[in-house]
């Protein structure tokens, strides 16, 4: 499959979730270029919330949303046919004018809301479930409906981690882009496009040279979070009616 146009692809994720993982699988593709979480620095300084390295997120990135808007929704760099995005729905608010939307390949990445309990609260303390950005993927989800017409396409993380070529080729056909086997392996280390956030959130994915193999939490939630348990499941299952099989 020879691509005729170029193509955004807007992976919609919340936090814990595989999604820098996915980043690596898209950007190791030669045709490929990707944006690690524009939106971050617009999040951070509307809402005012101390994440990890914030001054420097913020002195990273643009932003005004308008301007970070029109640097999403212009030319691909680099000259390549797809953009993949990655951003988590967190970091937009739901008042925002989103008919840019139109142009991208809307996708959502989700993961069980105890395997992200889990795995955040090691980095670091949660405060609600607007941290864990499930009530912002349905809301989202279902404004892209409103707007586009048409359902987005669903993954879960785990169905990836346990068979990553295979739903790998299922996104690439969703995408109508030709899948590529460098998808499945790539580098270890660093990335010029990561975030100046990598050194705090990307240890375990600079080591990695491939999607990790599956493997259950044997942990239990945090006795503190099983009230934020409770409360994101019913997004979660929502979300995950739709995924992709």
């Amino acid at each position: 499959m020879i691509l005729k146009r170029k193509k955004k692809i807007a992976m919609w994720s919340g936090p814990r979730n595989i999604s820098t993982a996915m980043m690596r699988s898209f950007e190791n593709r030669e045709d490929t270029y990707v944006i690690d979480e524009p939106f971050y620095a617009y999040y951070l300084k509307k809402t005012n919330l101390n994440h990890p390295l914030r001054k420097k997120v913020i002195s990273s990135q643009e932003p005004k949303l308008k301007n970070v808007i029109e640097l999403i929704t212009g030319e691909i760099p680099n000259n390549k046919m797809i953009w993949y995005q990655k951003h988590m729905v967190h970091h937009i608010s739901s008042n925002i004018n989103m008919d840019w939307i139109k142009s991208f390949e809307n996708c959502f990445l989700i993961r069980h809301p105890r395997d992200v309990i889990i795995s955040y609260a090691k980095r670091n303390p949660i405060n609600g479930i607007n941290d864990l950005g499930y009530i912002h993927q349905k809301y989202l989800f279902q404004k892209i409906k409103e707007i586009t017409g048409k359902y987005p396409s669903v993954f879960d993380s785990n169905d990836i981690l346990i068979n990553p070529e295979k739903y790998l080729r299922i996104m690439c056909n969703t995408f109508k882009i030709d899948f590529s086997e460098k998808m499945l392996y790539w580098p270890k280390g660093p990335r010029e496009t990561d975030g100046v956030w990598a050194s705090y959130w990307y240890k375990n994915v600079m080591n990695s040279k491939s999607f990790k193999i599956f493997k259950k939490l044997d942990e239990e939630i945090p006795r503190q979070y099983n009230h934020l348990f409770e409360e994101c499941l019913p997004y979660y299952e929502y979300l995950h009616s739709f995924k992709k099989q």
